[in-house]
């Protein structure tokens, strides 16, 4: 296990690395030209600046991978996880709560040593392209709120999936799946009455030849929505978006302030043609159900991998059945696996990568044929200004990073 662990994290390391200079390397070589497909509509600073932010972004990339593949060893090899089970064992005893606690400080200790990186991702590359708009107390108290919330909330759900990992016998990861999808649909339920507002405020649009159009377009799609809403996202950022949120009778249309700010009425209408575009082919629903099926495997595998020693030992860390016979540590089970699945998933990144394209092509099409493709062409161009998104990624970065087409293979196909 050790051997196979310390393969999947230097092939994991070394993919991104690799993926990582290709990318550099052909922004870096395309800065000096804008691409002929965008002479007209995107100028040489614009294109310079998105070639910038995207190497400033890359090397936080790299410190944080350098940072994400230290830690992880610190916490497993290097017995970082195993000594702090073992105070946690000393101090309270072996239980749920002791389960709960080894949880919580595994959080804790993780979300402390990302937490400059953070703070200069936000306060030094976002402010130097121009896009920070919070502030040092802001981002604290999202940061508090967020504490707080994830106490509310996870803790009872962590509580409750390891107990039932205690108790519900050999099939205790069905009962686990089951919570976990219950508690998804319930939070996309009460999100955006309840959560959404604890971080932003969302007033109702006011453009009635906006809430108009954009009327005539859901009806058209079979669409229906609470309502229609503005959030102050430039309190935080100067990137924009729009998108649907909640289910069933709690679905409501959002658009960020930036947003209309930035497009007339005829893009947004596009804009919105293309987020109903996933809505009429079901992406949502499809991408929900894949979720909850690889849950489902996910939980199986770690009901099978829990019941072996070599699963803990060879992560550097002691079996997790306590010397006293008093039971497992689920908890320990669960962080490991919880480390070890992202090596896995990561080299099947190109698979649900170009799922994710394909769904963007089929919105960009639906959007072309029941509002207008030069509509949102233009609203896409506009967006890639003021996001300074890259209009030159490499394509192999494309196939592991990019949930969404390029610009100029999108624009193409769109226009065509």
């Amino acid at each position: 296990m050790t051997l196979a662990f310390v393969a999947a994290l230097g092939l994991n390391i070394l993919v991104k690395l690799w993926l990582m200079t290709r990318q550099n390397q052909h922004v870096a070589q395309n800065r000096a030209e804008v691409p002929k497909n965008f002479a007209n509509t995107i100028t040489l600073d614009q294109h310079q600046k998105a070639a910038d932010y995207t190497l400033a972004k890359s090397k936080v990339g790299l410190v944080d991978l350098i940072l994400e593949s230290i830690v992880m060893l610190g916490w497993t090899l290097l017995g970082g996880l195993e000594w702090l089970n073992q105070a946690l064992l000393s101090w309270m005893g072996a239980g749920l709560t002791q389960e709960l606690a080894l949880m919580v400080s595994f959080m804790l200790i993780g979300g402390l040593i990302s937490l400059p990186l953070s703070w200069y991702q936000t306060f030094v590359v976002e402010e130097r392209f121009g896009f920070n708009k919070t502030t040092p107390q802001l981002w604290l108290i999202d940061m508090v709120k967020g504490l707080a919330l994830g106490a509310i909330l996870g803790l009872p759900l962590l509580a409750l999936v390891l107990w039932l990992m205690e108790m519900g016998g050999q099939v205790w990861w069905i009962w686990a799946w089951g919570a976990l999808v219950g508690f998804q649909l319930l939070m996309m339920w009460i999100a955006p009455n309840w959560l959404m507002p604890l971080f932003n405020k969302f007033t109702p649009l006011e453009d009635s030849q906006l809430i108009e159009r954009i009327t005539a377009l859901m009806n058209k799609s079979g669409f229906k929505a609470k309502g229609f809403f503005v959030m102050d996202g430039s309190k935080r950022s100067a990137h924009s978006n729009a998108f649907f949120t909640g289910i069933g009778s709690s679905k409501r249309v959002v658009f960020f302030d930036t947003l209309l700010s930035q497009l007339s009425g005829d893009e947004m209408e596009a804009v919105l043609a293309h987020e109903l575009g996933h809505f009429k082919h079901k992406h949502i629903i499809k991408m929900m159900f894949t979720s909850f099926a690889l849950t489902l495997i996910g939980l199986a595998l770690l009901g099978w991998l829990m019941t072996h020693s070599w699963f803990y030992t060879g992560l550097g860390v002691s079996p997790s059945v306590y010397a006293s016979g008093a039971g497992q540590n689920n908890a320990l089970a669960l962080l490991l696996f919880m480390m070890v699945v992202p090596l896995v998933t990561f080299l099947s990144a190109p698979i649900s990568s170009a799922r994710s394209r394909k769904q963007e092509f089929e919105a960009d099409a639906y959007a072309a044929h029941v509002s207008s493709a030069s509509w949102l062409a233009s609203a896409l161009i506009k967006l890639y200004q003021d996001n300074a998104s890259t209009l030159t990624p490499d394509p192999w970065f494309v196939k592991f990073y990019y949930s969404h087409p390029p610009a100029s293979e999108r624009l193409e196909r769109m226009l065509a």
